[in-house]
């Protein structure tokens, strides 16, 4: 009778209804995020999309299906809504003063999941072996406007539990197979760098509020490792993976190794491998670059944690 308009054009209820489905947030990163396609509301992407090949690579035939990273991340921090407003509210935190300052922690695991070949099928010729990478949120901390010291409101209490381990990127590949996983895994690399360099703008409790994240390549064993930041494999000469020792001297010394590599520096060796510019010998073209035999692809973090374990545990 007033002349209002009760019908919604349609558009908005599309919109509406959309929010009811699992799964579909809407959110924002400030600034844009560099390299990833601006539609917000992708599901399962094909697992090289965001690959562009060079012309000295082969078009990786595989199969591989993922998630967008910062769409699965979204998803994630809405699974864990209450469980952020339950922390705000046990720390005694005003949840409408604490709308920017959170600092989320993410744990990335990524292995190889064995033999999948179908024994009597007859679907697709496909690689017999898949990988899949995961990832956990580990904590959520918030800086309180004003305050010195994060306080943190949520913190993974089974961190290696399943149940909390949220997959990423489900592939058909061998895990050695150097080429096929740099093509698959260097855009959801892409798109992690990218989120380090923005703020996550997402609806929690009813309020927006801006998360950072960290990333840490926990998660990796030592063979995914020597594959990722393109060392030789676990046979070498060059026992660890986080440091220049040989065999020999990691049994001489038992003690004193300290962290060495780092991403960058691999990626020098690999370039000094590839060109050879003081035209050494095989042998002394080796020991140059100490195991760096590919290019590295995925910065792991130089952590002490299963990796120093090749020299610790005495095993020569």
């Amino acid at each position: 009778t007033s002349g209002r308009q009760i019908f919604q054009p349609l558009h908005t209820l599309r919109s509406a209804e959309k929010e009811l489905l699992p799964g579909f947030h809407q959110f924002e990163w400030q600034p844009a995020l560099k390299n990833v396609s601006s539609s917000w509301d992708v599901g399962i992407i094909n697992g090289l999309s965001g690959w562009t090949a060079s012309v000295d690579d082969v078009p990786a035939d595989t199969i591989a299906r993922r998630f967008r990273y910062d769409v699965a991340l979204v998803s994630a921090l809405k699974d864990l809504e209450e469980d952020i407003m339950e922390g705000l509210r046990q720390r005694g935190l005003d949840d409408s003063t604490c709308t920017s300052g959170f600092t989320v922690v993410v744990k990335e695991s990524c292995d190889g999941m064995g033999d999948v070949s179908e024994k009597h099928g007859s679907g697709p010729a496909v690689p017999e072996k898949a990988v899949r990478f995961s990832f956990t949120i580990m904590s959520i901390s918030v800086r309180a406007d004003g305050e010195e010291d994060a306080v943190t409101i949520f913190q993974e209490q089974k961190p290696n539990s399943e149940l909390s381990c949220r997959p990423l990127c489900l592939m058909f590949v061998d895990e050695s197979d150097h080429e096929t996983l740099t093509a698959i895994l260097g855009p959801v690399v892409a798109e992690r760098k990218a989120m380090l360099e923005s703020r996550l703008i997402l609806s929690v409790g009813g309020l927006l509020r801006s998360f950072r994240f960290f990333f840490r390549g926990t998660g990796f064993d030592e063979k995914m490792v020597r594959e990722m930041e393109g060392l030789e494999a676990s046979g070498s000469t060059y026992v660890c993976t986080l440091c220049d020792s040989t065999r020999a001297e990691a049994s001489q010394n038992m003690v004193l190794h300290s962290i060495t590599r780092s991403h960058t520096e691999n990626l020098e060796r690999y370039e000094i491998w590839r060109t050879n510019p003081f035209s050494e010998s095989a042998e002394e073209l080796r020991d140059r670059v100490k195991g760096v035999s590919a290019k590295p692809f995925m910065e792991t973090q130089t952590t002490l944690d299963a990796l120093h374990c090749d020299i610790g545990n005495a095993t020569e």
